[in-house]
């Protein structure tokens, strides 16, 4: 039997015998905390660690590895709620899987990075060349599209190869790609490490970049709308209280370097947080329209979303709105 389909019948007899015994209704997912959220091991994914460690575990981190298998566990409603390509998550709603971006996760994180030895300076000299994106509906890709049509060229003009992020420094390092693009600690890898340099940084180029969005299922907004609540209000806490000064991020190096988490070397995630400062920034997470719409006729242009999707079919602002940053007590 599907999963789903599984945990919707537990539900469903859960609702049963509260009714029965005349209990005070308790949906499902508040009976059974914590609530999983999955996300990826990247810094723009930083305020998903603090939060679960913030709410006293009300909130569990579950890692995944990429992308798809992100979506397909939201579609198989395995998880509810998640960080999720803010791209993907609009081709998903077309689609009528029943998910709704409620929250930013960050902003900027983005790099473009070259071999530190490499002649490249503009994109013109990168033509030919092979260039790694995590995946074609990522902001990244967006983010290389906006840069090399600035100097008049188009994908077309290079070699676009999609690879894990993780597998990135490793593959300039072996000459095997001449390029990538990526959200952090994957550039900051291998520039701390010495063999690579930035050549563009979305912090210089592309100010209010979002690419990972807080996402949720449907059901889980029509069943604990006060769980979803607190998930977002913790959320902004968490990203306000990495803006207000380093000791706050360092300690939340400690929190997502740790096996529970990223399971990450905290130099590197520590490199990021101040090489500079607003590398990756999290303080303001309000959602604007546009600013979707921008992201929207982008990935139309890039071929990843077919068509214009209503705003309202991805997007439920309404705990955004109704948010009160949690406080962060750590």
């Amino acid at each position: 039997m599907n999963q789903s389909v599984m945990s919707l019948d537990r539900r469903q007899f859960l609702g049963a015998a509260l009714a029965a015994s005349a209990a005070p209704a308790v949906s499902a997912f508040a009976a059974s905390k914590p609530l999983v959220v999955g996300g990826l091991p990247v810094t723009c994914n930083l305020t998903l660690p603090v939060s679960c460690v913030a709410s006293g575990n009300q909130f569990e981190y579950s890692k995944y590895n990429g992308w798809p298998e992100i979506k397909e566990s939201l579609m198989a409603g395995r998880i509810q709620a998640a960080y999720m390509l803010a791209p993907l998550v609009m081709d998903m709603a077309d689609k009528k899987i029943p998910v709704k971006i409620v929250s930013l996760g960050h902003r900027s994180g983005a790099v473009i990075m070259v071999r530190q030895d490499s002649p490249y300076q503009t994109f013109k000299q990168l033509t030919g060349k092979r260039i790694a994106i995590p995946s074609r509906f990522a902001v990244d890709y967006l983010f290389l599209r906006k840069m090399l049509a600035r100097e008049g060229m188009t994908p077309k003009d290079i070699q676009v190869v999609e690879m894990p992020p993780p597998d990135m420094p490793a593959a300039l390092f072996a000459k095997a790609v001449d390029a990538y693009c990526t959200g952090e600690p994957f550039g900051a890898a291998a520039q701390r490490a010495g063999y690579a340099r930035t050549l563009r940084m979305t912090r210089d180029e592309w100010r209010n970049y979002i690419c990972c969005v807080l996402t949720v299922r449907e059901e889980l907004v029509h069943e604990d709308r006060p769980l979803v609540q607190r998930l977002v209000d913790t959320v902004m806490g968490a990203g306000r209280w990495l803006d207000e000064k380093q000791d706050n991020r360092n300690k939340a190096v400690a929190i997502a370097a740790g096996r529970k988490f990223f399971n990450q070397d905290p130099n590197i995630i520590k490199f990021v947080m101040e090489n500079p400062t607003d590398r990756v920034t999290y303080g303001d997470l309000r959602m604007i329209r546009s600013e979707f719409e921008e992201l929207m006729q982008l990935s139309i242009e890039a071929g990843t979303i077919k068509k214009p999707v209503a705003y309202e079919t991805y997007m439920d602002e309404s705990f955004a709105k109704a948010a009160k940053a949690a406080p962060i007590n750590l």
